[in-house]
């Protein structure tokens, strides 16, 4: 029954293709649609010219009634997001199939990846989205752009400038309560703005089982931040952010003899800060940055396999962008370098370090053809160099149609993790580790209707990996080590589409086809699900909006089996009392579908909640 409602969710889905909800209310009227620019891509660039690239934008967030990041995350083709029991679980993303190290994370330019984890990978479960203004994101390798870590792709962050007061609280099931407040001033010299939340819940147990779990997993977290800029001269300005997290929580572990997910008293606690600063100015004919980023994080878990991580992270990187040929060519070089520590489980400390230099290049060879190219050079202090490349090209049909493409490299360091060979065990030396290596091509066909209310996209894409490392585990010799995998391959298709149908109503939908498996077995790569789609359908009014989220999974080959197919619905909804006050409502699983994202760990069942938001 499950596999055949997610089918028929799929082929819906593919009919239309799409993503951004309605907003205003008269969208009856002919009006064409403003192109979505996306910046993570160094040069500013439009969406609809630029494959493997979407935003989702802070309208889309609110009206969704998204929390946490890894809450709307999974509506994107090709992106799947495994969450290792409720709340408190580690939340990853794996992009067209890539194992969850190779997505870069940003947060106002600042990558944020753990480089103590063993993958070097992002834990989505605490990061609160209230204070994010967009989110932009780009599959397919973009190390030419943005160095190691990018082969899957690019998920970037960017806060928001805050002018007034904002405050928000909401409670619901689970002893579920959350609360907001924000504060600044925007002035077009300076603006200064500072944010604080807190979300507590009692949570369900993490472990899932036929039975039921009695055990309740409560999950807690705060969230700060401050952001500034000043215009000291003509053309010359300061930027800063800062912002931080702590998270607690309790987890369900695999304890021995069986060493399955079963109710445990492990707790896990996290706190994480990010700082940026630039100093963005005019010189030479090129419009210069420089800036100074840092993260630092800790991180501690308490049960069978107690451990505790710290690690930090700087990066100081000079970018200069200009134009020539009469504006028909932009371009941006730059260099930079970052310096990674982290302290293991055994509590020894090592370090990494990287220096690179990069280029990006747009060329209008037409007003209906442009071609981009990246170059990027990046040396490590540990294991040589190398040279990644990006080639894209748009080209406009006429009728509505844009025909664009890309081929790209990236690679990957191992992580210190890896490096180290933290958690081995082998009576041999351990194996020396290579470096990833990736490339990929992709293909996209998109149409716009002439008013712009009508916007579809499909992608076809191949990834390859080289030297992919894992950890295996030998049954006879009991060895567990980091090896390099000779090589892995995804090929997928993405589909997505929006249509404005009038009276306030959009409707966006979208689907991914990914086929991710080992080259080397012939298996499944692990937390892949060949079949995925969501559909939403959003309204906004005068003083109501809403917006109606169904979401299917297909079965999903996972550590100790197979996680089966499901399909969830999430409803939300907001009704504006005056223009500064509006009560919002959502409810999650609406179904109450049980459910899992990670084979043996459970997912709630049907969930209210309830709030107030304010803005003056």
């Amino acid at each position: 029954m499950k596999r055949s409602i997610l089918l028929s969710t799929v082929a819906f889905a593919t009919l239309f293709a799409l993503p951004a909800l309605a907003r205003s209310p008269d969208d009856d009227r002919t009006a064409i649609l403003p192109e979505v620019i996306v910046t993570a891509t160094r040069l500013p660039a439009i969406v609809a010219d630029t494959p493997g690239a979407r935003v989702i934008d802070a309208a889309t967030i609110e009206q969704r009634g998204a929390i946490f990041a890894a809450d709307i995350l999974a509506d994107i083709p090709g992106l799947s997001v495994t969450r290792s029991g409720a709340f408190a679980g580690i939340a990853q993303v794996r992009m067209r199939g890539a194992a969850p190290g190779k997505t870069l994370v940003l947060v106002d330019g600042v990558p944020v990846n753990d480089p103590s984890e063993i993958n070097g990978a992002f834990d989505f479960s605490g990061f609160d989205l209230g204070d994010i203004d967009r989110i932009e994101l780009l599959s397919g390798p973009q190390s030419s752009l943005w160095g190691s870590a990018a082969i899957g792709g690019v998920i970037a962050f960017t806060t928001r400038e805050i002018d007034g007061l904002r405050a928000e609280a909401e409670a619901g099931s689970f002893d579920t309560v959350r609360g907001r407040l924000a504060l600044g001033r925007a002035e077009e010299a300076w603006a200064l703005g500072a944010w604080v939340s807190r979300f507590d819940t009692a949570g369900i147990s993490a472990a899932d089982a036929a039975d039921g779990n009695p055990e309740r997993d409560g999950f807690g977290s705060t969230s700060a931040g401050v952001r500034g800029r000043y215009r000291f001269a003509p053309g010359a300005r300061v930027e800063g952010t800062v912002r931080w997290s702590r998270s607690a929580g309790d987890l369900d572990g695999n304890p021995p003899p069986i060493y399955v997910p079963a109710d445990t008293a492990d707790t896990t606690e996290s706190e994480q800060w990010s700082a940026s600063g630039r100093l963005l100015f005019a010189a030479a004919g090129l419009d210069h940055q420089l800036s100074v980023s840092a993260i630092d994080l800790t991180r501690a878990n308490q049960g069978n396999f107690a451990s505790t991580f710290t690690a930090d992270r700087q990066v100081y990187r000079w970018q200069a962008t200009g134009t020539a040929l009469a504006d028909r060519v932009d371009f941006t070089l730059g260099a930079e370098r970052e310096e990674d520590r982290a302290a293991l489980s055994t509590g020894a400390t090592e370090r990494m370090g990287v220096t690179s230099v990069f280029g990006v290049s747009r060329l209008q060879v037409s007003p209906r053809l442009g071609v981009t190219g990246a170059l990027r050079r990046d040396e490590t202090d540990d294991f040589g160099g190398a040279t990644t490349g990006r080639l894209s090209a748009a080209w406009d049909l006429d009728a509505g149609f844009i025909l664009s493409g890309a081929w790209g490299t990236g690679f990957k360091a191992p992580s210190i993790s890896q490096a180290v060979c933290d958690y081995c065990i082998s009576a041999s030396p351990f194996p020396v580790l290579r470096p990833e290596t990736a490339d990929s091509v992709e293909l996209a066909l998109g149409w716009s209707s002439a008013d712009g209310r009508v916007r579809a996209r499909a992608t076809a894409y191949r990834l390859n990996v080289e030297d992919q490392i894992t950890y295996v585990f030998d049954l006879v010799s009991f060895d567990s080590v980091y090896v390099n995998i000779d090589r892995t391959r995804t090929d997928g298709v993405e589909l997505e589409g929006q249509a404005l149908l009038g009276g306030g109503l959009a409707l966006t939908l979208a689907y991914g086809w990914t086929d991710a498996t080992d080259r080397t077995t012939g298996a499944r790569l692990l937390r892949v699900p060949e079949h995925a789609g969501s559909a939403t359908l959003g309204w906004t009014g005068a003083r109501l909006s809403g917006a109606l989220t169904v979401r299917a999974e297909g079965d999903q080959d996972d550590a100790g089996g197979v996680r089966q197919a499901f399909v969830t619905t999430g409803l939300s909804g907001a009704w504006i009392v005056t223009p500064a006050v509006s009560l919002t409502a959502r409810v999650d699983n609406l179904t109450d579908r049980h459910f899992q994202q990670v084979f043996g760990y459970g997912e709630p069942g049907r969930a209210g909640y309830v709030g107030v938001r304010l803005r003056y």
